[in-house]
């Protein structure tokens, strides 16, 4: 098994960590530069920083605030956020990401994926996807922070995403979004078998559990999580050690 990472994911409202559920009803948490100094010092193996409206405000994520905690992190560090052109990608990398995530923008120009894979190597594009359930039981892609439907199919959008260039996938269930739940084991296994690039799972950690059951029946490669880590009701440590003793391959 090769080793499975554990990823805070700090949502970005004006400059200060947000959560929510279902992308609605967002609570302040706190700043960003702060969170990220405390997850590298934790054990993260990975940081994700969403700026959550620059898509749907048609602006480019807020650079000072991924300045600060570029400063303060030392593991690898994904930037996504109203990400539209090869520009973006290289304004982003300059100032200390390590990987771009792009979702509306690779929506409306699947072209951006393959150039910037080009440029920068698939390793540093990640494809964000956010899914809502439809009543055909299959999966619609959202876009400008899960407001907008689109008539794609999420399981052929992450195929597609790959081919073009894509080296990882992040799939957020807007269903189990802050629901704490469990993640959506049905969609992520869709996910994982469709593409063989590294699929990670987002939207619904609520217990040691949820981590455990996508990690082995979804067969993920890394899991993101938010609320349950910044309102400390779970440990990246003690999660850690749980997966370590369940036999899942973890870094220590």
């Amino acid at each position: 098994m090769l080793t499975k990472r554990i990823i805070p994911c700090l949502d970005v409202l004006n400059g200060r960590v947000v959560k929510g559920k279902q992308f609605a009803n967002l609570q302040d948490v706190s700043d960003p530069a702060s969170m990220g100094k405390f997850y590298s010092q934790e054990g993260a193996d990975e940081l994700v920083f969403y700026d959550i409206t620059a898509s749907s405000e048609e602006r480019l994520i807020s650079l000072e605030f991924v300045t600060q905690v570029a400063k303060e992190v030392h593991i690898p560090f994904c930037v996504g956020g109203g990400v539209n052109t090869i520009e973006d990608f290289t304004r982003i990398l300059r100032i200390g990401a390590d990987k771009i995530s792009v979702n509306s923008g690779a929506v409306k120009n699947p072209e951006l994926i393959t150039q910037a894979s080009r440029k920068f190597g698939s390793q540093c594009v990640v494809l964000s996807i956010d899914a809502l359930r439809n009543e055909a039981g299959s999966w619609n892609v959202y876009i400008n922070g899960g407001r907008v439907k689109t008539n794609i199919d999420a399981i052929e959008w992450a195929k597609r995403g790959v081919l073009l260039g894509a080296g990882e996938i992040v799939i957020n269930s807007i269903d189990a979004d802050g629901m704490k739940q469990g993640y959506d084991i049905e969609l992520l296994k869709a996910i994982t078998e469709a593409v063989n690039v590294p699929v990670i799972a987002s939207g619904g950690a609520g217990t040691l559990e949820h981590f455990e059951e996508a990690i082995l029946k979804a067969n993920v490669d890394g899991i993101l999580a938010a609320s349950i880590f910044h309102y400390k009701e779970l440990s990246i440590r003690t999660l850690k050690q749980y997966l370590s003793q369940k036999g899942i391959a973890i870094r220590q």
